[in-house]
This record gives C-alpha cells, sequence and structure tokens, in this order.
C-alpha cells in the first residue's frame, strides 16, 4: 500500500515534528525563589500543552502540536533539576546574586538591574543575568566604584 493511503507519517514527515533540544547553560543554574517558581510555572504550562496535544486524533497533528511543549518539558525538566536556590542577600553593601544595582553610565543614563539566573534574565523587564558580562564586573563591587565596560565606565550608585 503507498503511503499516501495510510494514516501514518513518511520518516521524512516524521522527523520535521521532532525539535532540537534547547540550549543548555554549562553554567551553574543559580535561581532566585521567583525565578524558581517560574521554572515550576512554565513547566506545568508545558506539561498542560503537551496533554492538550495528546488527545488530538490526527496522528500528523499530534505530533506537529506535541513537539514544541515536549522540546519545552525536556529543557524545564533539567533547567528544574539543576536548580541551585540562591538566598536573597543579607547585605547591600556589595553586589552579589539577586542585588538591585543602580548605576550612572558615561552617557548619563541611569539603568537599574537586579542581578539572576539565567532563564529568569530580562534586560528589558530589569534584570539581567548573573553570567552576563556586565553583572560579572558589577558582583563584589560597592557603592561608588566604577568599572569599564565597552569603553564606557559605569559608577555604582545604589545597591538594594
Amino acid at each position: 500500500m503507498a503511503v499516501a493511503f495510510t494514516k501514518e507519517e513518511s520518516f521524512e514527515t516524521a522527523s520535521e515534528t521532532l525539535l532540537p533540544d534547547r540550549p543548555v547553560s554549562p553554567h551553574l543554574n543559580l535561581v532566585t525563589e521567583a525565578g524558581l517558581k517560574a521554572l515550576e510555572l512554565q513547566f506545568q504550562q508545558a506539561r498542560e500543552a503537551y496533554d492538550a496535544a495528546s488527545t488530538i486524533e490526527d496522528v500528523n497533528e499530534r505530533r506537529r502540536q506535541a513537539a514544541g511543549p515536549l522540546r519545552d518539558l525536556r529543557y524545564l525538566a533539567a533547567r528544574l533539576r539543576t536548580a541551585q536556590l540562591m538566598p536573597e542577600p543579607t547585605s547591600t553593601d556589595t553586589v552579589a546574586f539577586g542585588s538591585t544595582v543602580t548605576f550612572n553610565r558615561d552617557d548619563g543614563r541611569v539603568q537599574t538591574y537586579r542581578i539572576v539566573g539565567e532563564d529568569q534574565a530580562d534586560p528589558k523587564a530589569g534584570s539581567i543575568s548573573y553570567v552576563s558580562p556586565v553583572a560579572q564586573l558589577l558582583m563584589g563591587k560597592a557603592v561608588g566604584d566604577v568599572v569599564e565596560t565597552g569603553g564606557q565606565e559605569l559608577e555604582i550608585i545604589a545597591i538594594a
């Protein structure tokens, strides 16, 4: 019987629904409490999306709809398994994981970022990853310290 008359997909079509794994960072998976909760929520949402896709009768459509959630489940399971919950900073004397730091740039801009884990980082929302170049420069520094990045100086003006 020709493939066109069967309900199952060809190998080529099936392989199109297998998405490559999301890359997992080689860095320690440090997380804030909010970051851990966000990972857990994303895992739950991916599980629900996968379960919903699993109820689709058409095998081709089921595979297509399940591919994304299945890939996300693999990634999020790995991130949850390796998550290392970090305590909130106990001091505002120096910049640490979980600190919110405000600094002046040479061009007059004042920026404020919270230093968080990689999965939680969203610069547009005011958070950067602890492995980002700026965060690496700021960690361990105090108010008044100046660091240089990309030909610009950043002066720390507040730590919360």
